[in-house]
């Protein structure tokens, strides 16, 4: 693979984004570097020197024109419409292409100020950029369509912060994905009646991430994109509940149009099945609750709509939105029996209904009821040191044994051996951390990555592709 520039985003024009210079760090020390990733698009041979130039100086990769952008938006936040926001400790430092021709961001976090960090440092601490490739190297081993952490320096820099131990350590983080099109993109535009502006924004989604909507015109385009955002928006929802990933700030500047997850602030995962179970301190209403995500995409999805509606028609518009309850629990269904390890048929549904009421009623770690039940083998569930007993497990396990495994022979591979599976409560988190904390030893943190890998390997739920982004028509 070579690596290959793109520039598609900027082409759009300067009432999109912000060129800005990043900031000058005392001293860069490399701490993350996706050499999965980096193979994969193109940069694998890289030294040392040249990936503190491209991912902590941010110089230019050769043959790109373009400065990092501070890319503009607005967005609901906790459902509040805030039109001050836009990219205040990131860019979009670069675009390039997957392997199979796709576009790819680079998007960074904690690079330094912009026009739009209001009173913000524009800093990342080194325990945020810590928790973001935990994050996404953890949903990409569960099967969620995940950014992905691609490289973290440790910068030297001191920061003041409430919510950690202070002076905190800095780091600057670039992350690889998709598409950084947020839904308070097109939020923007509307607000500033811009219908023009929301015409290019679909005409450039649909060039590089939806092509198959070439040829649209006017409303008919309009509704087919929200299709396709609604759809991707609700797979993910589902593959958030089966992975018990709590994202904990679902306002319309943290999803896109790619339905991909990115943006790991406060986020959790589950330890027991609880439905109210909440990521951010902050959120005292429980408004992004685990088991109100799904509420949360959807609205979101109702004010992306609202925004579509000066090049759209609101009857096409409602149409498309009335189609998410289905997808959503179609997608949920998939994505529950995927990580069960078998093949969604007539009654898995209500086989899914009836394992999550066994998880509400036995309070059993949630991670390790997945491990031990998948792909459906009845001596390993009975071998599990747990309790699997009472009405509602009867219930469930009655539709389970009905469910045909798929590729059990995967129970043969390294991770399985495990009595408990690798999983990534807030104590896992906290203990890879408190090391580098105290004595600047990644030496945990490392291990929980390579049993992160070894996870992602065996479980294989992405069924070995070596692009993120699901093919058209294809599920997890």
């Amino acid at each position: 693979m070579t690596f290959t520039p793109e520039s598609a985003f900027a082409l759009l024009g300067p009432d999109f984004a912000d060129a800005v210079d990043p900031a000058d760090f005392p001293d860069l020390k490399l701490r993350w570097w996706n050499k999965r990733w980096a193979r994969e698009i193109g940069l694998g041979e890289l030294t040392p020197e040249q990936i503190a130039d491209h991912f902590g100086r941010f110089d230019r990769p050769k043959g790109y024109p373009h400065t990092p952008l501070a890319m503009r938006y607005h967005g609901h936040q906790f459902r509040h419409y805030n039109p001050q926001i836009g990219d205040g400790r990131g860019f979009l430092y670069a675009q390039m292409r997957d392997p199979k021709g796709r576009l790819l961001d680079f998007g960074t976090k904690g690079s330094g100020q912009t026009p739009w960090s209001r009173t913000g440092d524009g800093r990342l601490t080194l325990k945020g950029a810590v928790r973001e490739i935990l994050a996404a190297e953890m949903l990409e081993a569960l099967g969620v369509y995940s950014s992905k952490a691609f490289c973290v320096f440790d910068t030297g820099d001191q920061l003041a912060r409430h919510d950690e131990p202070s002076p905190a350590r800095g780091a600057v983080l670039t992350r690889l994905q998709h598409s950084h099109v947020r839904f308070g993109t097109f939020q923007r535009h509307a607000y500033e009646e811009a219908p023009d502006r929301i015409e290019a924004l679909i005409d450039h989604a649909i060039a590089h991430y939806y092509p198959d909507l070439s040829g649209l015109q006017g409303t008919e385009k309009t509704a087919r994109f929200l299709e396709k955002v609604c759809a991707a928006s609700a797979r993910l929802a589902a593959q958030w509940m089966a992975a018990g990933f709590v994202h904990g700030v679902l306002n319309t500047d943290n999803l896109n149009v790619t339905g991909e997850s990115f943006d790991y602030g406060p986020w959790r995962f589950l330890p027991t099945y609880k439905p109210g179970f909440t990521a951010a301190y902050f959120d005292e209403n429980r408004l992004y609750a685990y088991a109100r995500q799904p509420e949360a995409v959807f609205w979101a999805l109702q004010q992306l709509a609202i925004a579509l509606l000066p090049v759209g028609e609101k009857d096409q518009l409602v149409d498309v939105l009335n189609t998410f309850p289905d997808i959503y629990t179609r997608e949920m269904t998939a994505a529950f029996c995927a990580r069960l390890g078998v093949a969604v048929q007539d009654n898995s549904e209500d086989m899914v209904k009836a394992y999550l009421a066994f998880l509400l009623a036995s309070q059993l770690p949630f991670e390790a009821v997945f491990f031990d039940h998948f792909t459906n083998d009845p001596g390993r569930i009975k071998a599990a040191a747990r309790d699997y007993t009472g009405p509602e497990y009867t219930a469930f396990a009655e539709l389970f044994a009905d469910h045909t495994p798929v590729r059990p022979e995967r129970l043969g591979h390294a991770c399985f051996a495990r009595e408990n599976p690798v999983h990534m409560t807030i104590e896992t988190m906290e203990s890879a951390f408190a090391p580098i904390h105290e004595r600047d030893d990644w030496s945990t943190l490392h291990g929980l990555l390579d049993d992160i890998a070894q996870a992602r390997a065996d479980y294989d739920l992405g069924r070995g592709r070596t692009g993120f982004l699901p093919e058209q028509g294809e599920t997890w």
